[in-house]
């Protein structure tokens, strides 16, 4: 580098091959945080962009390809959280149109029970017919889906592709107003009960025509000697009835998916976020540690004594960072603190409706997305 002039000061020479040696194979520290972080300063983030080129380092020597090899020994999967509603962990190791999939997958193709036909007998409620029979669909129904087919256009409901509830209510004149709730739903494991008009005025001995066609006992079925099926939750309110109001239906459920409505999804909400990364980029002490404790809405940072009466603050709880960025708005804070996430290193969260337990759900996602690979596979050769 040549000399600088007069009043501009003088730099030092030096040459390209003072500079430290890279190792073959790897990135400069530089672009591996570009090629696997995301940099969130306090206008926008940058380096959102995931690099899936193979040849897009092959100027140094790295090789961007993806290799099963190394997926296989990078992908893991960690349980953070667990319990009966919902699941929390971290999928390490792959992109985010794979966490995207699944998510996707989650809310949208795991097949659940839900209400699809309703029958009614009577209803003097003030809730109409198709409001009523719309709050029913939405009823989330504790049955495992597996244990059930897919009914067709042509089908016709029987004890493999539907199960039947029934629910009578009434309020007895010069009564106080009662609640209808979802635990009314009375499942009939023998199928309707409701005769069809074509054969109740028929004089014929033969037994009733109804509007399932059930050969068998839905009781028999070991699942559900232990497990009857009910509504998941049995305090969801459905109606109000005055005084001399009645409800009498029969409600029809059968297996879907979410695609084609939303009550046949799984979840409440399916979601994920990338790993935040808080990085001090130099010691935070005394006055400023405290104003960086303060700053952080979600209590992120911690303050340790360090002796002689000093303090310094650190990073205790990242994983909690909501990327609010106010500990790094203001002056000169930017060049303490570093937001990033990292983009291989996904947070998930899956709430069930109570279909299917939570971990249940994510294994029968993994499933539904190695069938359509394999399907690709299969088109493919």
């Amino acid at each position: 580098m040549a000399e600088q002039g007069e009043g501009r000061g003088e730099e030092t020479k030096f040459s390209v091959w003072d500079l430290p040696d890279v190792p073959m194979g790897q990135l400069p520290p530089h672009l591996e945080l570009q090629r696997t972080r995301v940099f969130c300063n306090k206008d926008a983030p940058i380096h959102t962009e995931s690099i899936q080129y193979s040849g897009a380092y092959s100027s140094i020597g790295v090789d961007n390809s993806v290799q099963l090899d190394n997926f296989c020994k990078n992908f893991r999967v960690e349980v953070i959280r667990l319990n009966e509603d919902d699941i929390e962990f971290d999928m390490i190791g792959i992109d985010a149109a794979i966490a995207n999939s699944f998510r996707r997958i989650l809310l949208a193709e795991v097949p659940t029970m839900a209400i699809e036909k309703v029958l009614f007998a009577n209803n003097t409620s003030v809730v109409q017919d198709e409001v009523l029979a719309h709050r029913l669909g939405l009823v989330p129904i504790s049955v495992d889906p597996r244990l059930f087919d897919y009914m067709s256009e042509n089908d016709q409901p029987n004890e493999k592709n539907a199960i039947v509830f029934k629910l009578h209510v009434k309020c007895e004149r010069g009564s106080p107003r009662i609640t209808v709730k979802s635990d009314e739903l009375k499942w009939l494991p023998n199928g309707s009960e409701l005769v069809k008009e074509s054969t109740a005025n028929s004089d014929s001995s033969s037994k009733p025509e109804t509007y399932t066609y059930f050969s068998s006992s839905q009781e028999s079925v070991p699942e559900f000697v232990k497990n009857p099926i009910a509504p998941k939750y049995p305090d969801i309110i459905l109606a109000k009835l005055g005084p001399g109001q009645e409800i009498e239906l029969e409600a029809h459920a059968v297996k879907g998916i979410g695609k084609t409505h939303a009550k046949w999804s799984p979840v409440a909400t399916a979601w994920y976020r990338m790993l935040p990364e808080v990085i001090l980029l130099e010691d935070v002490e005394d006055e400023l540690a405290e104003e960086l404790k303060s700053k952080c809405p979600v209590n992120v940072f911690d303050i340790e004594d360090i002796g002689k009466g000093k303090k310094r603050a650190t990073v205790a709880r990242p994983r909690s960072c909501t990327l609010c960025r106010e500990c790094i708005r203001g002056d000169d804070w930017e060049k303490r603190v570093a937001l990033r996430r990292v983009k291989n290193h996904f947070i998930f969260t899956i709430e069930s409706t109570g279909a299917l337990p939570p971990e249940v759900l994510f294994t029968e996602a993994v499933k539904i997305l190695e069938g359509k690979c394999e399907r690709v596979i299969t088109e493919l050769s």
